[in-house]
């Protein structure tokens, strides 16, 4: 047996790391590398190259050269999930502006004005947002585009009013306001007076549209939607009552389709009616079987019309009716008095809250017929 010539004492001692200056070799600055546990009977080592992840190396993990490759890290995967997340956001992001300006593009395309009885809105004049919902904000918006009609005709003078839809000039108004006038004056609420002819006009509606002669740059007052109003709804109405041009009463709306009976045409008694100021005459019409404020005679129509209480008198006729918003929701057309079917006295005479106004998409639906210049 050979002995070993190596001095006793010089075998090196391998205690656990960590325990005291004996230990040998020293203990690692970093935390050694643990296997990952991936199930019961496996057992995988971090791959080459992690090494350097505890010594901050360049070494590219030579120390653990020959290790098997290990399962691939949490925040791999996570990665891969966070791109195609991100990519079907904004994928959903895009479709929905498309979508959005395709729905934009179809709205305007079927809603050009060929529909009017859609109840689309036709845009004009609008309530700023601090005044919306205010009487004083829709009267300082709106009253610029409510005008003062005098008619002349064989029977006289009439006075009424209008509401101005573009800018060049065109006007609705009731046809009782124009009926059988030989002339036309029309006086903005800034005093400027124009000539304007009639373009066309609907008795059975009792609806005209007229138009300014050399006119621009107006403002055009919002046309509303009548199929959401609803009773109790704040109503501003604007008009001339008496000739008192640009007057704004107010009230709620009282009722709706209200059948009302108006005159046709300026034979039957309506030219009494049109606001012949001094008069004492009022707005013939019928309702529930009777007649009020005069004779209507024999050629009548009969329309679904708002009920408001607004105060409306002689003069309002062709005015608006305006939601709380500033649109356009009806154009006035009828008003009862008590006192006029018993007294010639105009002092007397007066709103007792009973106000009636064609609803706006009915306009809104006769307007081609309007314009094509069609009188009935």
């Amino acid at each position: 047996m050979t002995e070993s010539q190596r001095p006793s004492g010089e075998y090196p001692m391998y205690p656990s790391y960590g325990n005291g200056d004996a230990a040998y070799p020293p203990p690692p600055s970093y935390q050694p590398v643990q296997p990952v546990a991936m199930g019961p009977g496996t057992t995988v080592w971090p791959a080459p190259g992690t090494a350097d992840a505890y010594t901050g190396g360049g070494h590219g993990g030579d120390g653990l050269h020959g290790m098997p490759q290990p399962a691939p890290g949490p925040s791999a995967p996570r990665r891969r999930v966070r791109r195609p997340v991100a990519l079907l956001a904004a994928v959903a992001i895009a479709a929905a502006i498309v979508g959005g300006g395709t729905a934009t593009v179809i709205g305007q395309l079927t809603d050009n004005g060929t529909d009017s009885t859609a109840g689309s809105v036709i845009p004009g004049t609008t309530v700023s947002q601090s005044s919306k919902g205010t009487v004083s904000g829709v009267a300082a918006a709106l009253s610029p585009t409510i005008v003062e009609i005098g008619a002349t005709s064989t029977a006289g003078q009439s006075t009424g009013s209008g509401v101005v839809i573009t800018s060049d000039g065109e006007i609705v108004t009731n046809n009782h306001v124009v009926a059988g006038a030989t002339s036309i004056k029309v006086t903005l609420s800034t005093g400027k007076t124009y000539t304007a002819e009639v373009v066309g006009t609907d008795a059975d509606k009792d609806l005209a549209l007229i138009k300014l002669q050399g006119a621009s740059g107006l403002k055009t007052a919002t046309l509303g939607d009548s199929s959401r109003v609803a009773v109790g709804d704040e109503v501003v109405a604007i008009g001339s009552p008496e000739g008192l041009t640009g007057t704004v009463t107010s009230g709620i709306v009282s009722a709706l389709d209200r059948d009302v009976t108006v005159a046709k045409d300026s034979d039957s008694g309506s030219s009494q009616e049109q606001g012949r100021q001094g008069s004492g005459q009022q707005w013939p019409f019928e309702f529930g079987g009777q007649q009020f404020n005069g004779d209507t005679g024999e050629s009548t129509t009969t329309y679904k019309a708002i009920q408001t209480d607004a105060s409306l008198n002689p003069g309002n006729s062709g005015g608006a009716l305006i939601n709380m918003d500033g649109e356009i929701i009806g154009i006035n057309s009828a008003m009862y008095s008590a006192s006029s079917s018993s007294s010639s006295d105009s002092s007397s005479a007066g709103s007792v809250g009973l106000g009636f106004a064609i609803p706006v998409n009915t306009l809104k639906a006769d307007l081609d017929t309007l314009r094509a210049g069609n009188s009935s």
